[in-house]
């Protein structure tokens, strides 16, 4: 018989093991898939017009391998592509079903399951016109190059955590540096190396108003885009009306790379591009490894996600956030040159358009990665691209459309239907010693 004494502590039992968390399943990527999928049924499957053809050219005369066009039944097709998406919709929910996730290869199958329908759509019983989907994917990634520069920059800034909302403003100084100093170099190459020089000046502006006086992040970025626009506007007015010498439309030239460009479509599409591109193709790889695969990566992240622990064990915070927003706002300032010296353009008042928001609306969809912002940036410029080639066959989508394309995206990938999207947890947060 045991005895309890009244008021005498309870001995511990052992600990045994933890019960398991209970798993949830997310249902959130299979609703939207499926969602897509109908209205692709229904907009372009089932009001296709019948016994009409679509007619695509898939390469290029200048291909090893020369393809014939082709002609598909436009009804059937665009059919045929909407099932293809809802089935794919459909292994997402059973996938989730089991607690397992699907590869990567899913989207980009659903995407171009979806694409098909839509192009086919656009382009039935237009036998005079066919839509040229070398020069649509050609068209796609040049479009894209300002939103990965601008994507990449906002990734490098607020990995440390500062918010960059200034992206517009150093892709413009960007493309007005690049107009000025290559005319008066006479050379594109020369103005595309002044390009980022502006671009850091603006995020050096950034870096020290949000490190050293803890001003509002945001409140900055918005300020230092509209100075940027005023201070261009005004040298354009001035200095550059007045001497058109200032404001030359000088152009990169397509650097064409033996063997690789011949390869049928994809080789025209990545391998016949001017030197920005070969840049971004570089810069995209070395901050994928830098930031995720060196010990400076290790740093930077860890100061965008916990800075009192990143100084507790020696690590400048502020050095460190005032260098990433600095190279930062260089690698948007190269972006800009896209606009004047590897477009063949001339300068022009807010000539980049919005593209540094939509480049911040690639990093949130992009989840802060530079892999994951270049493929968010090439969706909107196929976006872009898009809008382009449904105007030159008279589509009926208004182009306004596709335009917002961008931000419905992020709408979406902020509200988790693309997956949670989690920015660094000291964004935005000024460090105070």
């Amino acid at each position: 018989m045991t005895t309890t004494l009244v008021g005498a502590p309870t001995p511990k039992q052992p600990a045994g093991p933890a019960a398991p968390m209970p798993r949830t399943k997310s249902w959130r990527s299979s609703i939207g898939l499926g969602v897509v999928a109908l209205l692709s049924l229904l907009i372009f499957g089932l009001t296709t017009q019948a016994g009409s053809q679509t007619n695509f050219v898939i390469a290029t005369n200048s291909d090893f391998v020369t393809l014939p066009g082709l002609g598909l039944p436009s009804k059937l097709a665009a059919v045929s592509f909407s099932i293809v998406a809802l089935l794919l919709a459909g292994w997402t929910a059973f996938r989730a079903n089991q607690y397992r996730k699907v590869g990567l290869w899913l989207p980009i199958v659903f995407g171009m399951a979806v694409m098909g329908a839509l192009l086919t759509w656009a382009g039935a019983g237009r036998d005079n016109t066919t839509i040229q989907l070398t020069g649509l994917l050609t068209s796609a990634l040049f479009l894209a190059v300002p939103l990965v520069f601008g994507a990449l920059a906002g990734t490098l800034c607020e990995r440390s955590g500062i918010i960059n909302i200034a992206i517009e403003g150093q892709l413009l100084a960007g493309a007005f540096l690049a107009a000025l100093v290559g005319s008066m170099a006479g050379n594109a190459y020369v103005g595309l190396i002044a390009a980022p020089i502006a671009g850091a000046l603006v995020g050096l502006l950034l870096a020290i108003f949000a490190t050293k006086y803890w001003v509002n992040q945001i409140v900055v970025g918005v300020v230092l885009n509209l100075l940027v626009v005023g201070l261009t506007s005004f040298f354009f007015s001035t200095v550059m009306t007045d001497n058109p010498n200032l404001n030359q439309s000088l152009g990169l030239p397509r650097i064409d790379i033996p063997i690789l460009s011949g390869i049928p479509v994809l080789g025209p599409v990545l391998f016949n591009q001017n030197l920005l591109v070969y840049i971004m193709y570089a810069v995209v790889i070395v901050l994928q490894i830098m930031l995720f695969r060196s010990r400076w990566g290790l740093r930077v992240r860890s100061v965008g996600e916990h800075p009192k622990a990143a100084d507790t064990v020696g690590i400048k915070v502020n050095r460190t956030r005032i260098r990433n927003t600095v190279l930062g706002g260089a690698v948007a300032g190269l972006g800009g040159a896209f606009f004047t010296v590897a477009s063949g353009l001339a300068f022009g008042k807010e000539m980049t358009a919005g593209k540094g928001y939509i480049a911040l609306a690639a990093m949130i969809l992009g989840r802060w990665n530079p892999k994951g912002a270049l493929a968010a940036a090439l969706l909107f410029g196929f976006a872009d691209a898009l809008r382009v080639q449904l105007g030159i066959i008279g589509s009926d989508i208004p182009s306004q459309f596709l335009a917002m394309t961008p931000y419905l995206a992020t709408i979406l990938a902020v509200a988790g239907l693309v997956g949670h999207a989690r920015p660094p947890a000291a964004e935005g947060t000024p460090y105070k010693k």
